[in-house]
């Protein structure tokens, strides 16, 4: 059910993605490029989908809220740009293919992510039939959760902790704003969008932020047990930055264990919820065996 139900959010995310970052008529026309190789590289667009599959979880249709899903995923693509460039994390391949400074220049590249950012918020505005009170609550919620905040703020301590000894505290708050912050908000988003009840956005909140840190813990795990040619990028990035991680912190065994154990979490919080939810329930039961 989950492979179907992504292949198909996917095409659709994938076609309006295309009609809001044009390729033709545009100027000037390598901006719009460099926007669309990073946008169009092979992304899972795991946030819209999530964003789309709450909204489904509390009895809504996630479809709708299509504009507000592909902003989401125009944050995260501006995010890996910039992430990857050399004053980052300097990475020369992203998803098996290089990296937009490699192919358009550093500037360029910078410039691609701005541009993403920006015209992300145009896009979540362009959302039609909700309330504008509710659309201008979640489209605060995601500024929020990409600011300071939250996932810059996750870069900054990031980028100011290589080659420093830091603890599980500063590692966990590290992720929660890198990685969780936009998790949180996608499935907040879908639930807000869809009238979801007071219970439901706190049981998806839960969910979301025992999510993002599964998904980070094994991603940790990934680095050191992956290859490139699975998850698009060279292995062992982390050790050669100096950077704390689950892995490092502790064994691969003692991360594989906590993997699991977020994963029962996160099922835990959507033990009220019925076979709505199931899409959600798949999406993080998959963390433990992923291979990109």
């Amino acid at each position: 059910m989950l492979k179907q139900y992504c292949q198909e959010k996917c095409l659709i995310i994938d076609e309006a993605l295309a009609r809001f970052i044009p390729d033709h008529n545009v100027f000037p026309p390598i901006i719009f490029e460099a926007m669309r190789y990073s946008l169009f590289a092979g992304g899972k667009r795991l946030r819209p989908i999530m964003l789309m599959a709450a909204a489904d979880a509390v009895g809504g249709d996630g479809i709708q809220y299509l504009n507000v899903a592909c902003g989401l995923e125009m944050i995260h693509t501006y995010s890996l740009i910039h992430d990857d460039l050399p004053a980052m994390d300097n990475d020369d391949y992203r998803r098996g293919k290089l990296t937009s400074h490699k192919v358009f220049g550093d500037g360029m590249a910078v410039l691609a992510g701005d541009a993403l950012l920006t015209d992300a918020f145009t896009t979540m505005l362009s959302q039609p039939d909700i309330e504008a009170e509710i659309l201008l609550k979640v489209i605060k919620e995601i500024s929020i959760a990409a600011g300071a905040k939250g996932m810059i703020g996750g870069q900054v301590i990031d980028l100011s902790s290589e080659g420093k000894t830091i603890d599980l505290k500063t590692v966990e708050l590290m992720h929660q704003g890198k990685t969780g912050a936009l998790f949180q908000a996608a499935l907040r988003a879908g639930a807000q969008l869809a009238n979801a009840q007071e219970w439901q956005v706190a049981a998806l909140t839960e969910y979301a932020q025992q999510f993002g840190l599964a998904f980070q813990i094994t991603d940790d795990i990934l680095d050191v047990t992956g290859s490139q040619e699975k998850i698009g990028k060279p292995v062992g990035s982390d050790s050669r930055n100096h950077k704390a991680t689950y892995v490092t912190l502790y064994s691969l065994d003692e991360a594989r264990n906590m993997a699991e154990q977020t994963v029962m979490k996160a099922l835990q919080a959507l033990s009220k919820f019925g076979t709505e939810a199931d899409v959600l329930r798949e999406m993080v039961r998959s963390l433990v065996n992923r291979d990109n």
